[in-house]
């Protein structure tokens, strides 16, 4: 084999590459895949709120208090921008065993009910619609998920 040749099987080996990666796009792929994750978290988060409100006579029940009428961030940490909504939601006595979280937002995490940042949001309206939002996702695709629970 010449060199002519091995810069010839070179240069193809480096074009198909190319190619592959232009086509399949691996770093699309798994920006989708990780906004699909997202939005099968919102489900299950909203299915859990639709059952505690099942369990409870149509009415949301939490030792955090009424669902929040503007945007919060589901997560352990005290503020004015956030909701302990895990306490309410699961087991003992709850729907879920673990809290979803964001699987690429760097403070998302949940260690315990007591430790937890969803880095997802939760809010209901007048009219009785519940919202969570996914604000972290990738190629400027909105994850949300709702529901009309009343009214």
């Amino acid at each position: 084999m010449t060199i002519i040749e091995i810069v010839i099987v070179i240069a193809l080996m480096a074009i198909l590459t190319g190619v592959y990666f232009v086509v399949a796009n691996p770093a699309g792929q798994l920006a989708s895949s990780r906004n699909s994750e997202r939005k099968s978290h919102l489900q299950t988060i909203l299915n859990a709120v639709r059952q505690n409100m099942a369990d409870n006579r149509g009415q949301f029940q939490c030792s955090s208090g009424p669902m929040p009428t503007s945007t919060k961030r589901m997560t352990s940490v005290a503020g004015v921008g956030n909701y302990n909504i895990a306490p309410c939601l699961l087991a003992p006595g709850g729907i879920l065993f673990t809290m979803p979280f964001d699987p690429s937002a760097s403070s998302s995490r949940y260690n315990s009910v007591t430790d937890y940042d969803t880095a997802y949001t939760i809010m209901i309206n007048a009219s009785g619609t519940v919202t969570l939002f996914a604000p972290y996702t990738e190629t400027s695709t909105r994850v949300t998920s709702t529901v009309t629970v009343s009214g």
